[in-house]
């Protein structure tokens, strides 16, 4: 090929290149400057809940929860032209403060929560929240993360090998209740519970048994205590067969790998022989 030629191709590749990243941008910026919404309307017994999302791949999870942590309903939801909707009856609900929150998947753009308040079995409630994506509101998430390490809230989440049950700990710089939130790795909400901060810490046991937790894989563990980013946190722990699996291989091999060179380091220096000499 002369170089004229060799030239046209290579200029050729470049401009595919670039056009292939323009679209790649663009198609990220479309993507990333939409996100998620969801809306809570009362209206005597029945409260009508919506919201919008351009994630249409999956279903939207919908739960109401009590103050005491019980979840009294939910619903999986499938988005129909980037729009979602049901209605919950409160007619049957005792008095007190209801957490309706809706998730797709373990993004927490996609992981919005609103409060309501229902009296004598009717609510007048009427809330929403969105959660867009776009330059400022990046900007600003960097900034609530560089904020979060001198306070906020903070969480853990593991277990011994093979067992049942994950330990949950943390701790918050501020009073109220914090919601607690199991997801399995299809975007399944597995449980929903509150806790009540003591001494600035709170801790609990979660049972990973039965048909919720027969996925393999991650289950995120989310906590908010509040719509403020630096009380919003989450920790993954694998499970596999129902049973936990501890992210200790790594270490495991490393302590194995320092051994046997010290071993190695231990012989040389000492000229220490298995085999005799005569």
């Amino acid at each position: 090929m002369n170089s004229r030629g060799y030239a046209i191709t290579s200029l050729s590749i470049v401009l595919l290149a670039v056009t292939v990243m323009s679209v790649t941008v663009l198609d990220q910026n479309a993507y990333a400057r939409d996100g998620m919404s969801l809306s809570a309307e009362g209206s005597g017994a029945t409260v009508a809940i919506s919201g919008d999302t351009d994630r249409l791949d999956q279903d939207v999870t919908v739960v109401v929860t009590a103050s005491n942590g019980n979840v009294v309903q939910v619903d999986q939801l499938s988005p129909s032209g980037g729009s979602y909707s049901t209605t919950i009856n409160v007619s049957g609900y005792d008095d007190g403060t209801y957490t309706i929150t809706a998730n797709q998947g373990t993004n927490q753009r996609y992981n919005l929560w609103v409060d309501i308040d229902v009296s004598g079995g009717t609510s007048d409630s009427s809330v929403s929240i969105a959660n867009t994506y776009d330059e400022n509101i990046e900007d600003a998430s960097v900034v609530a993360v560089e904020e979060a390490s001198a306070g906020g809230l903070t969480l853990s989440a593991g277990g011994v090998e093979g067992s049942t049950t994950i330990d949950v700990s943390g701790t918050t710089d501020r009073n109220g209740d914090i919601t607690l939130k199991v997801i399995a790795p299809n975007g399944n909400v597995v449980s929903v519970s509150q806790l009540s901060p003591s001494g600035g810490s709170f801790m609990t046991t979660i049972e990973t048994g039965g048909a919720l937790w027969s996925q393999d894989g991650m289950y995120t563990i989310s906590a908010h205590q509040g719509a403020s980013t630096l009380y919003q946190t989450s920790a993954e722990v694998e499970i596999v067969d129902g049973h936990v699996i501890p992210e200790f291989g790594v270490i495991a091999a490393m302590i194995l790998a320092v051994a046997i060179i010290s071993i190695i380091v231990v012989t040389a220096k000492t000229k220490l022989s298995i085999v005799p000499r005569y």
